[in-house]
């Protein structure tokens, strides 16, 4: 679908853009000066919109707030002509409990942040409460030390490459010739971390090996890699936090929990994203929903008490019956923690590609999205979880967010701190990217190794000083 939009401002171009694409997703959105579709005249004191020969004006009440004006106007009007509710209103930011943690912080009331919310960006209440009740958790965890760190070791392989994924995910029979060599430099690279860290003093607070899917490699490797992330980062360090993000079950082995058990994983999780095994298989995933059960049960009897699961809601096909059959079953397992990911349709995906090349695939619309998420926070309430960490991202279907809920002290102290963007986060292997936050200055500054894995192999010593020199600016 192409829509044609005639825009007598191009100053904000940007926000146009993003209000009509919330409301037309998918479509192809082209600024031209004729043959319109939707006419949007700014002036100092209004904003007139266009389509065919209706016109609907909206007066500005305050100027020092415009650019939010414009957004909320045009917000109204395609709420009203496409009968659409997005319960974010106007927010695109990807971190909107900041927003509710700061005017916590600086003694605002419930109500007031509530109406905050309302008022600035036509937030739904019930997704104002959900920015409290998480900024609530996170204001007794969320980092304050500079000297007290994180490390991130990513795995760039899985059994397979799902539909909508986007990350470094190489499936693993295609690259068993790079496994190892891909294996030595990442303990050289975990090396190297390990001995600055240790040179600097710093305290490690959360160790998080994820990927892709760590457990994609075999027995063996994946017995040695452990061993190598325990050696550097674990076994001298009173860290609070070890997760090892499994997710695969179809990858998951008694000799990799074993191995778990044997290093002191604290957090491990395991993802099905769906319990509907029509979906897995057309999203390229080979498990099946017996597959799930069989798995967490296994790790249940290894003794693993922090067990996490994800879903997806939005994915291709699924209707709300096939959320509500995802909920029964995650409720009848009881995990520890359940994060809730809305389906975000990234551009490296073949997801992408096949929309963008007209291959069909059935994606809900807004009102059921509504009413699939209302599932997942029953779900949260049937299993007596509150939510303890959020974020939103882009090309998202559905005007949506990402939830973490879990069990009361089962809180992920990684996910916070990541997402927060208040703790430096170092991290190791191909496509991984350490953040380096400058506490006092509220700065950050990054530095992303290659996402190529041969790129990687054939570069980790520049990849390593490239992040040794940037981490010396701040320690």
């Amino acid at each position: 679908m192409k829509i044609k939009i005639k825009l007598n401002n191009m100053k904000y171009r940007y926000d146009v853009y993003h209000m009509i694409s919330m409301f037309y997703k998918f479509s192809d959105i082209d600024f031209v000066e004729d043959n319109w579709d939707i006419s949007i005249e700014i002036c100092e004191d209004r904003i007139n919109i266009s389509q065919k020969d209706e016109i609907e004006t909206f007066q500005f009440s305050n100027e020092e707030l415009e650019k939010q004006e414009i957004k909320k106007a045009i917000f109204k009007y395609l709420h009203k002509k496409t009968g659409k509710e997005m319960p974010w209103g106007t927010l695109i930011g990807i971190r909107p409990s900041k927003i509710a943690l700061e005017l916590i912080n600086e003694g605002k009331d419930e109500e007031y942040i509530i109406n905050y919310f309302s008022e600035h960006s036509l937030v739904k209440r019930n997704k104002a409460e959900l920015c409290i009740n998480v900024a609530k958790v996170e204001k007794s965890l969320v980092n304050t030390d500079k000297n007290t760190i994180s490390v991130y070791i990513g795995m760039p392989f899985c059994p397979t490459r799902c539909l909508y994924c986007s990350f470094t995910s190489n499936p693993i029979d295609g690259c068993k010739n790079i496994v190892e060599p891909y294996l030595k430099s990442l303990y050289y690279e975990i090396k190297k971390t390990a001995e600055y860290i240790r040179e600097k003093g710093l305290k490690i607070q959360c160790v998080y090996f994820g990927g892709g899917t760590p457990t994609s490699i075999n027995d063996n490797q994946f017995e040695k890699i452990m061993e190598h992330i325990y050696n550097s980062f674990i076994c001298e360090n009173n860290i609070e936090e070890f997760t090892v993000e499994c997710g695969r079950p179809d990858s998951i082995t008694l000799s990799k929990l074993s191995t778990m058990k044997k290093y002191n994983v604290h957090r491990i999780s395991i993802n099905p994203q769906t319990m509907n095994d029509d979906t897995l298989k057309l999203i390229g995933r080979h498990h099946t929903v017996k597959d799930v059960i069989e798995k967490f049960k296994m790790a249940r009897e290894f003794g693993f008490k922090h067990v996490n699961m994800d879903i997806i809601v939005g994915l291709p096909g699924e209707e709300l019956n096939h959320v509500k059959k995802t909920c029964e079953e995650i409720l009848k397992l009881y995990p520890d923690s359940v994060t809730v990911h809305g389906m975000s349709v990234k551009r490296a995906s073949k997801l992408h590609e096949s929309i963008i090349n007209n291959i069909k695939f059935s994606i809900p619309e807004q009102r059921e999205l509504n009413l699939m998420y209302e599932e997942t926070v029953k779900l949260a309430k049937d299993l007596n979880f509150k939510p303890y960490y959020m974020y939103r991202q882009k090309n998202m279907v559905g005007n949506m967010e990402n939830v973490g809920y879990c069990k009361t002290s089962k809180e992920g102290k990684y996910n916070i701190q990541i997402i927060e963007e208040v703790q430096t986060i170092i991290a190791c292997g191909a496509d991984a990217a350490t953040k380096v936050v400058f506490l006092d200055e509220n700065r950050i500054e990054r530095h992303a190794n290659v996402k190529d894995v041969r790129e990687y192999i054939k570069r980790t010593d520049e990849m390593v000083n490239k992040k040794i020199k940037l981490l010396n600016t701040r320690y």
